[in-house]
């Protein structure tokens, strides 16, 4: 998912949202909701929804992300210089693993002089149908992890519908045979590799760490990963979350998963959660009701099936708490960043 709910462009567009035509407006519920949250005035709105989007019910904050994403468009990459910009400030390197042009990563060299460091892949959310892996990943994981002595690797991958999420599992696995390929070119430490993700990130990580197919297809094995990291995903069980989830996303989910439900359990890391799986796990949610739901699900599958789970519950309500735990992870002030680091150091060994 984007990290919509502090930008200003966006806000722009929830305020819009309550006054649009009919067919693009929030639902009558919904617009109440934000009435009586901050009043009529548009620029008082945008100024209220940026301080306290987080009292709003988590039904009317996935509606507002649903309207935003649907303004911002289905397009394949959110085009932004200054974030570019940025990136290449922070040394990243992009470089392509596949033909396609969104089968591309950047790649943060860790601050080290060791002649290998270990390595972390992160994989960027957006409902499987948006997103990039600048816009994404928050400047804050890439000075934080690589000061720390890793590696950070940072992942686009074909997007739905153009792309199906089967093969967004194997563009994962592609991505991360890339890497270890030209481990010694790079300085990886191609047995200390941690994948990490969020929202969608998080579910294509979960599956890539749970169901063989996808690293088999690229020539690697589970026990080539040291751990996985979901952060905030709600879509471990996909048919469980498809019936019991906040119906504004059923869309999104119909066009990633179908209407087949042998398909939806395929796609389920829940449902693959029998051994073998990667070594470990670290699942992290915050206070969301389908997050919450999904990741305890995903962490007792795995414990039943005999990997090793750590499942941590950090504050932050609905989808504004769902953007935070990706945007501010490796700000040492953000409780979940002591809680990451301690496991990373547990998992590398150092």
């Amino acid at each position: 998912m984007r990290n919509w709910i502090l930008t200003a462009s966006t806000i722009a567009l929830v305020a819009t949202a309550c006054q649009a035509q009919r067919g693009e407006r929030l639902s009558r519920e919904c617009r109440r909701e934000v009435v009586e949250l901050c009043g009529m005035d548009r620029g008082k709105m945008r100024e209220c929804l940026q301080s306290k989007s987080g009292n709003l019910s988590e039904k009317c904050s996935g509606e507002i992300m649903e309207r935003v994403q649907s303004r911002l468009g289905n397009d394949k990459r959110t085009a932004n210089p200054t974030n570019d910009r940025q990136y290449i400030a922070l040394g990243g390197v992009e470089h392509a693993y596949g033909s396609d042009a969104l089968q591309k990563l950047d790649f943060y060299k860790a601050k080290t002089n060791a002649a290998r460091a270990p390595l972390l892949i992160f994989v960027h959310g957006g409902g499987w149908k948006r997103g990039d892996k600048r816009n994404a990943t928050g400047t804050d994981k890439v000075t934080h992890y690589t000061g720390l002595g890793y590696h950070m690797a940072s992942i686009n991958y074909r997007l739905v519908p153009a792309a199906t999420v089967e093969q967004q599992g194997a563009d994962v696995s592609a991505a991360i045979a890339y890497l270890l390929k030209n481990a010694e070119k790079f300085g990886i430490d191609r047995n200390r590799v941690v994948l990490m993700g969020h929202s969608a990130g998080a579910h294509l990580s979960a599956l890539v760490g749970s169901d063989p197919q996808y690293l088999r297809g690229a020539g690697l094995k589970l026990d080539d990963l040291s751990g996985v990291i979901p952060i905030d995903g709600a879509a471990y069980d996909v048919p469980a979350q498809m019936s019991e989830g906040a119906k504004i996303m059923s869309d999104t989910y119909v066009q990633a998963f179908g209407t087949d439900p042998s398909r939806q359990k395929a796609l389920s890391p829940y449902w693959h959660a029998q051994s073998p799986n990667a070594p470990a796990f670290l699942i992290l949610h915050v206070d969301r009701a389908d997050g919450k739901r999904q990741s305890e699900a995903l962490a007792d599958a795995l414990r039943k099936g005999g990997s090793k789970v750590q499942l941590n519950a950090f504050e932050g309500k609905g989808m504004q708490g769902h953007a935070e735990i990706n945007r501010k992870l490796g700000d040492l002030t953000y409780p979940a960043t002591p809680v990451v680091d301690a496991w990373l150091k547990g998992v590398f060994g150092r």
